[in-house]
């Protein structure tokens, strides 16, 4: 399977890295693409080193080149989902080469999504209605956030689900 594994800006970004290593080690091949947010939390050598591909972070470095990856791909995930890509995945927002790329997938590819935020913006009424309107459109499958004690110190709802749990859900979206 091919899996396009996008990692959006914030402290679990890290946690990309091991989905890539067992994704690897299930036998699927690997390509990222990061936005400018993720970079910030971790380096992009690292997905190229695990994966074995080149990162793609600019929509413009090779024009096609996102249509190119979408095609490639057999499912996609976002893991971490920041809130701010969720919210742009569900009003149609295509301006960086992440969304770019998953707006160009081709028709019946499922798109995981794995949010990853504080506890309040989970919870905010506005990622509530923006995962739902994911949901109605039937190709984006949500995978829901741990409940822990968050990087900011907060305990509740908006960890990364484990990577393994992550990995199930794009493999059964994968067909």
């Amino acid at each position: 399977m091919n899996v396009l594994l996008g990692v959006t800006g914030g402290i679990a970004a890290y946690r990309g890295c091991e989905l890539v290593s067992l994704a690897l080690k299930r036998g699927h091949a690997v390509r990222v693409i990061m936005t400018a947010n993720a970079q910030r939390f971790v380096g992009l050598t690292s997905f190229e080193a695990l994966s074995g591909q080149p990162v793609m972070t600019d929509t413009f470095a090779d024009p096609l080149g996102h249509i190119q990856w979408a095609k490639w791909a057999t499912v996609a995930a976002v893991a971490p989902a920041s809130a701010n890509v969720i919210g742009k995945l569900a009003c149609g927002l295509a301006d960086d080469a992440l969304t770019t790329t998953l707006m160009a997938l081709p028709r019946g590819r499922r798109v995981v999504v794995a949010p990853a935020m504080n506890t309040e913006m989970w919870l905010n009424p506005v990622v509530e209605r923006n995962l739902r309107w994911l949901g109605e459109l039937g190709r984006y499958d949500i995978v829901a956030p741990t409940e822990k004690r968050l990087a900011c110190g907060d305990v509740g709802p908006g960890g990364l689900a484990e990577p393994a749990d992550v990995l199930a859900a794009i493999e059964a979206g994968g067909g």
